[in-house]
């Protein structure tokens, strides 16, 4: 059962594997959650992003522990007390079962899965890197590079320090597609996020776009339920389209527009309290114009690209620069993943930034800039922060029109560096809306236009989450839409918003 051989994605990927290395034991939870590793792949140096991968069937060694080591006890100890936390009476993993590195990566997926968190992948299929060595794919064509007619993997076209991949052969899109394949089957994966897919179509040609068609339809053939995630820019409409309309038949598409519309916006908001916000772009942003369905944009204002060292600073930093904890880091950074969290889209949310993490990653394991969750249990602004981040995401489960395409920003307003949009579910109601403010002052009697006459819930006020003993500025959880038509609807209220603060109402 350890050592199996990859499954082929032509004629027996039908046989598929039980979906769990411990069959016995894990029960699946319904995900709350989507995990997306950096890719896992082999590569050849001792830290990495994992974009420059050499080995595409071996997780990298280096982060597994070899069964010799003496942390080994102390790791296989705490995956059974993962286990057992989640699955009271499991028989705990036998330690054949942990040995490799691959079958700690089995563990840690099922880990995951007990816990109702999905594991994706990042793949990379635009090229392979590292030195072309004896320690990589190109070793085995043994031909110098550069002559695409003689490579068994490669084109002569580089990207980001490798080579693309030959897509016109079909035994390197079949090499590629039961990569793929393996990781759904034989490391439980719950899908992918597939790197820079524009190089795939641009430097692939038609049979670099006919290797997304093929990739997307094997896979959701193996794995329905599974997930694909493209990194196209610029976002368009056929990356998420089906192959049977000509699409490439990926299910949801990166999206920088919302990402850099916050981004600007909380960096102006830090200039001061007079300084312009183009609150427009926000509003132009939110509505995802690429895409039919706007819920396949997946929307973040941080991730590895833009806050890795030497490149932006984590949205914390961004919204003072002088002191990452301080009340304007705190509410300015609540209204950026605010935003992130109600508006239509699939929310990604980096690592550290559920805890306000405020410094620049780093892929250099020595490094000391790591997630310090030390601080956080110590309570503080970064466990007040970790609070919202998992009250709001409840409401946004809660709430379904949270996650459906319906949108209307109805108020938009540069000044008072407010804006507004309704949130529904199409051809059901539900009816959400979101206010969020940038103000760095509180307004009192603030109309607004409602869609439904009466009683609304203030279902969420981030003021909610200063320091114990601070008097949240709000509603009282209440609204009353009981004023005359404004902002297109045919109904107002008047409102209490925050300074640098959002709010969350649903029909009472």
């Amino acid at each position: 059962m350890i050592q199996r051989e990859p499954e082929s994605a032509r004629d027996d990927v039908i046989q598929r594997e039980p979906e769990s290395a411990r069959d016995d034991v894990i029960q699946r939870e319904p995900e709350s959650a989507r995990n997306d590793l950096l890719p896992i792949v082999e590569y050849p140096t001792e830290f990495s992003l994992g974009y420059n991968g050499v080995d595409y069937f071996s997780p990298e060694t280096d982060y597994g522990i070899k069964s010799a080591d003496e942390r080994f006890a102390d790791y296989a100890a705490e995956v059974n007390r993962l286990l057992t936390e989640r699955v009271p009476g499991a028989a705990p993993y036998p330690d054949e079962l942990l040995h490799g590195t691959l079958n700690q990566l089995r563990a840690l997926v099922d880990l995951c899965h007990v816990h109702g968190i999905a594991a994706i992948f990042d793949v990379v299929y635009n090229h392979a890197g590292g030195g072309f060595d004896d320690q990589s794919l190109y070793f085995f064509d043994r031909q110098p590079a550069g002559d695409q007619n003689r490579s068994l993997y490669f084109t002569d076209k580089g990207w980001a320090g490798g080579l693309v991949f030959a897509y016109w052969n079909s035994d390197v899109r079949q090499f590629l597609i039961d990569n793929a394949v393996t990781w759904l089957t034989e490391c439980h994966g719950d899908g992918f996020r597939y790197d820079e897919v524009s190089v795939i179509r641009h430097e692939g040609g038609e049979w670099g776009y006919r290797f997304c068609q093929d990739v997307t339809s094997t896979c959701r053939y193996v794995k329905p339920e599974a997930i694909h995630i493209a990194e196209h820019w610029p976002p368009e409409q056929f990356i998420v389209s089906g192959s049977g309309e000509g699409g490439a038949g990926f299910d949801a598409c990166l999206d920088d527009g919302l990402r850099e519309a916050i981004r600007s916006a909380v960096y102006q908001a830090s200039l001061g309290a007079d300084s312009p916000i183009d609150m427009d772009r926000l509003a132009r942003a939110l509505c995802v114009p690429f895409l039919r369905e706007s819920w396949r944009g997946v929307q973040m204002c941080e991730n590895h690209d833009i806050v890795r060292e030497d490149r932006g600073p984590r949205i914390p930093r961004l919204a003072d620069g002088s002191n990452p904890k301080s009340w304007y880091a705190c509410s300015r950074s609540r209204v950026a993943l605010g935003l992130v969290l109600t508006a239509p889209g699939i929310p990604h949310i980096f690592m550290g930034q559920e805890s306000l993490e405020p410094d620049q990653w780093s892929d250099d394991v020595g490094d000391v800039h790591a997630v310090d969750w030390e601080e956080v249990a110590r309570g503080g602004v970064r466990a007040d922060f970790l609070r919202f981040t998992r009250e709001l995401l409840a409401v946004r489960a809660s709430e379904p029109a949270l996650s459906s395409s319906g949108l209307r920003v109805f108020h938009v307003h540069g000044e008072n560096r407010v804006i507004a949009f309704h949130r529904w579910v199409p051809g059901e109601g539900r009816d959400v809306v979101v206010i969020a403010s940038l103000n760095e002052m509180a307004f009192f009697d603030y109309r607004v236009g409602l869609p439904t006459a009466g009683g609304w819930s203030e279902l969420f006020n981030s003021d909610a989450f200063e320091r114990p003993g601070h008097e949240p500025t709000g509603n009282g959880g209440w609204v009353d839409a009981n004023g005359g038509p404004m902002h297109g609807f045919s109904y107002s209220a008047s409102v209490t918003l925050p300074a640098n603060g959002l709010l969350v109402l649903v029909r009472g």
